[in-house]
């Protein structure tokens, strides 16, 4: 299985949505960096997706995108295919 990064916020109903559905699919471990305890990440964020919100999901070296964006992938039967190595 890939690796899977997410980019969270403490309180974020998406962030733990998207963490759900990741579990569900079997993902073990999940690297999670935290942009509300790091400015420079939320920047470092921005930088590399060009958005604001959070989930930013990566599995792999895929920008998955956010909560609705890795449901859709996981209703299309992708996200399988992409979670596998």
């Amino acid at each position: 299985m890939k690796k899977v990064t997410m980019y969270t916020t403490a309180v974020c109903p998406y962030c733990i949505r998207a963490k759900q559905v990741l579990k569900s699919k079997g993902v073990e471990a999940i690297e999670e960096i935290r942009i509300d305890l790091d400015p420079a990440a939320r920047d470092s964020m921005m930088s590399i997706t060009g958005r604001r919100t959070v989930p930013q999901i990566f599995i792999g070296e895929t920008h998955v995108g956010g909560c609705d964006d890795l449901e859709a992938l996981s209703r299309a039967g992708k996200l399988d295919v992409l979670l596998a190595d």
